[in-house]
């Protein structure tokens, strides 16, 4: 069948013995080695399930485990059959039946939603602990039936044991007294029966029953007249032992067989997920991904497809690095012809793609890079290879001719069958029976030119996948699904048969005008009755079948004209060229010849079209060194942004933190500073208040202030200035949290009085805001110097310098000196001198500072040399 002929020449059963190795159990390994190709859509989506369950179960480390599981399917058959199962048969089955235990727990342990499939499977398991409890009560480890498994079995053996015990006596007191005449101090058997070599001339001394003598003839073994009845108590006991252990395993046997259909569907189950499991594994070792099958409107995408038995070759047999190839194809394409030179790989990607789509279909992973997406196919048809034969007066041509008509036929019979039947095995997953699955066991069954292998096939190092695609945007196929008709196509036709066809030279071992003719009509047959086909050829007139119908594309495999050797990638939309003269002067061909064709070549327009395929490739590279810049670029700019991003988000969560801690120091410093001015209104409200108290009350409040409450720029929010107070405003004091009325309006230094219960306050502009939220416009004034401009003049008062107005500050810290200025300001008048001295200059930068912000002074400066210099700071208040 033309289905089988299809598996062989794709080198199926290959595939499938390197699966076989990844399975644990034995079963399972047949069932792998005859892996059934479902028949459906549905069964291969259930199967691609089952296999993204068990990967997704190996990847969390517990995997499943097999250990226990044997192939009991023959027992079971005996079983059926009436026929009795041994001891080590009954106890391979208790194994199993534990091991399937085991899988099912370590299924049933995960969550629902993360195992469906697999959950459902083994829903239905039974395991029958009783049963296996029976087998281990009557069958001991090594097979054999136990002395627990009946009394009189038990009573049978000990009665044996005591006979063997008396023989073994009386023979050993002979050896001991006829110590002449026996060969050696030795007690054999001969068969159930206990014996002594006695030498052949000292018969006589030991007389009894010779059962056997050696090859010369020197030693006879002889058993003694004294034991010989104990000899036949011992048979006719043996003989009663061995009719109970039938009736034993009679009896497990019969157990067996009624429980025959659970244990049956139990091996089904157990192998198919060692299938699964199989599966998944032989996937992650291909670095595989699971495969999306696509809507007829939707584009085919298999992007660094790999060919499986090439991996496989790279791996195990120290072969060449595998090239992978990119298949972008429109729903609307039904023909792609490949050309190339001969060597360039073009049988390895016909292989390739009929692997892959068959591996989807098995339930396996593709070895491709995601998004894998390929259609379901109902036949994958192959006519790859030289089928000549001289038994069968076979050419090259004919033996293709035949393939492709029986290829023909297949079609025909899905078009009007609607059966999409491989022909091979049944519907079922290889479990059960020893003679499940479809095929036969013969590895390696194939045609002569097996492209796998072969040094003609093997691929060169890999390179950067080629950009260009047959579409210039794959996110965006057709919607369109009904191609044109070709002008030779029939005005209406039947819906295409749902098949893949593969196609290797087509039209070639005959006349090349004919096999071109023939070659065009067959692919636009194919155009209209096959959902895609894909065929390789030398024929420089199917190369311009695209420009004729929409259908058809043209792909080429690369060749390296300045090495001249193929690079075995797979490019879309440019037709390729054979550069058979090229490699016939590389290969050493005689240079006269290669010259005449040369000529000969170039009188016809074969040389213009090679010239505009030349021009085609080299636009080609240039994109591709164009997309491969473009692609740094992108990965750089990718990479930049994402640097970016993290450190935004690190100065985010670091601001974060700071408004946190700053919004916990304000809150603390707002309820120390009310409970300090709670405490100044407690002391005036003790007595009898007079202005000097009050002024007292607001330069403490004012201190308070500058002590505990945060600079408004601590704040992390700032509202937009554009608020101006005027008197009997409400206004807001944020760093107190109270609301206070306006009484003055703004000096030229921003100042001004506001009053909250019993207390007045100067502030700053700076210091409020609106009930809004408003900030007032504070003046723009420069910048402060450490020291205040000499040009402006001392308030009237008095100047000259006093013991009473002298405050020497060395020695002390910021907050000590801080505090001596406060009591000093509370009550000096005109200036006063503050002693800080040089030191680290700390004490003096810190006595600016306080100066700065304390509403009584108007300015200070250094004092005079004759004072102290930059030693000393004169303040006027």
């Amino acid at each position: 069948m033309i289905q089988q002929e299809t598996l062989d020449l794709l080198e199926w059963s290959r595939l499938c013995q390197h699966l076989s190795t990844f399975t644990a159990t034995k079963p399972g390994t047949i069932a792998a080695q005859r892996l059934v190709i479902p028949q459906t859509q549905t069964d291969s989506e259930q199967l691609l399930a089952q296999t993204q369950e068990a990967y997704w179960l190996d990847q969390q480390s517990t995997g499943l485990s097999f250990a226990g599981i044997r192939d009991i399917g023959s027992a079971l058959e005996r079983a059926q059959r009436q026929g009795m199962l041994s001891g080590e048969e009954l106890l391979a089955i208790a194994t199993t039946l534990n091991g399937a235990r085991q899988l099912r727990r370590a299924i049933d342990a995960q969550e629902p939603d993360d195992l469906p499939i697999l959950q459902a499977l083994v829903a239905d398991l039974r395991t029958y602990p009783e049963l296996e409890q029976n087998i281990h009560h009557c069958i001991d480890d090594r097979g054999d039936v136990a002395d627990r498994a009946s009394a009189k079995l038990g009573g049978i053996r000990s009665k044996l044991k005591t006979i063997r015990s008396s023989i073994r006596e009386r023979l050993q007191r002979i050896l001991q007294r006829q110590a002449g005449a026996v060969q050696e101090q030795l007690i054999t058997q001969r068969g159930d029966r206990f014996v002594i070599p006695v030498k052949a001339p000292q018969k006589d001394a030991i007389p009894g029953i010779v059962h056997d003598a050696s090859a010369s003839g020197a030693t006879l073994y002889v058993e003694p007249n004294s034991v010989v009845e104990l000899g036949n108590q011992q048979r006719q006991l043996i003989r009663q032992e061995q009719a109970e252990e039938e009736i034993i395993l009679w009896q497990l046997t019969e157990q067996v067989a009624e429980v025959h259909d659970d244990l049956e569907l139990l091996l089904a189950i157990v192998t198919q997920l060692d299938l699964a499991n199989a599966r998944a594994r032989y996937s992650l070792w291909l670095e595989a991904n699971p495969p999306r099958f696509i809507q007829s409107e939707e584009q085919t995408t298999l992007r660094d497809l790999r060919h499986p038995l090439l991996v496989w070759q790279q791996r195990h047999e120290q072969g060449p690095e595998v090239v992978p190839i990119n298949v972008l194809m429109k729903p609307a394409l039904r023909v792609v012809t490949i050309t190339g030179p001969n060597t360039g790989g073009k049988t390895v990607t016909l292989k390739t793609l009929g692997l892959a789509m068959l591996m989807a279909k098995a339930g396996l992973f593709v070895p491709a890079r995601e998004p894998v997406e390929l259609p379901w196919f109902g036949q994958v048809l192959a006519d790859i290879g030289d089928e000549q034969s001289i038994e069968q007066s076979l050419s090259t041509f004919s033996g293709h001719i035949r393939r492709i008509s029986r290829i023909l036929e297949a079609i025909r019979g899905e078009q009007g069958v609607g059966n999409g039947e491989w022909g091979v095995g049944n519907g079922e997953q290889g479990v059960g029976n020893r003679e499940q699955g479809i095929g036969n066991g013969e590895q390696g069954v194939g045609n002569r030119e097996q492209v796998v292998g072969d040094r003609e096939q093997a691929t060169a190092a890999p390179s950067h996948p080629s950009p260009l695609t047959p579409h210039p945007s794959p996110l965006t196929p057709p919607t369109s699904p009904t191609p044109p008709t070709s002008p030779t196509s029939p005005t209406h036709l039947p819906s295409p048969s749902n098949t893949l066809i593969l196609l290797d030279e087509v039209g070639a071992g005959t006349d090349p005008s004919e096999g071109t003719a023939l070659a065009m009509a067959l692919l636009r047959y194919l155009a209209d009755h096959a959902r895609l086909t894909v065929a390789t050829t030398h024929y420089g007139e199917l190369k311009a079948l695209k420009y004729q119908d929409e259908r058809f594309e043209n792909a080429s495999v690369e060749f390296d004209v300045e090495s001249l050797s193929p690079t075995y990638r797979l490019l879309w939309g440019i037709p390729g060229r054979s550069n058979a003269l090229a490699i016939a002067r590389r290969l050493g061909l005689l240079e006269a010849v290669v010259e005449q064709a040369e000529q000969v070549l170039g009188t016809g327009s074969q040389e213009d079209v090679n010239q505009v395929i030349a021009g085609l490739e080299a636009q080609r590279k240039q994109q591709e060194a164009r997309s491969k810049e473009t692609e740094d670029l992108l990965a750089q700019t990718e990479k930049l942004h994402n640097e970016i991003r993290r450190k935004a988000d690190m100065l985010r969560e670091r601001e974060r933190d700071l408004r946190q801690q700053q919004e916990v120091a304000i809150q603390q410093a707002i309820a120390e500073a009310k409970g300090e001015i709670a405490k100044v209104i407690r002391r005036l409200q003790q007595g009898d208040a007079t202005a000097q108290d009050a002024q007292k009350a607001t330069e403490a409040v004012d201190k308070i202030a500058q002590n505990r409450i945060p600079a408004p720029q601590a704040l992390a929010a700032k509202p937009k200035p554009g608020f101006k107070p005027r008197a009997g405003d409400r206004v807001r004091l944020p760093s107190l949290g109270q609301t206070a009325e306006v009484l003055t309006e703004p000096d030229e230094d921003g100042k001004l009085t506001v009053r909250f219960g019993l207390m007045k306050m100067t502030v700053g502009l700076a210091d409020i805001e609106s009930l809004q939220g408003e900030k007032a416009e504070v003046p723009v004034k420069p910048k402060p110097q450490d020291t205040v401009p000499t040009a402006q003049a001392a308030p009237p008062g008095p100047t000259v310098r006093t013991s009473r107005n002298t405050f020497d500050l060395r020695g002390m810290r910021v907050t000590e000196a801080e505090s001596v200025l406060e009591d000093a300001l509370a009550t000096a008048s005109g200036a006063i001198w503050i002693i800080h001295g040089h030191g680290t200059g700390k004490l003096r930068r810190g006595v600016h500072e306080y100066l700065k912000t304390h509403p009584q002074v108007q300015r200070f400066e250094a004092a005079e040399q004759a004072d102290g210099g930059t030693g000393v700071t004169v303040a006027y208040l």
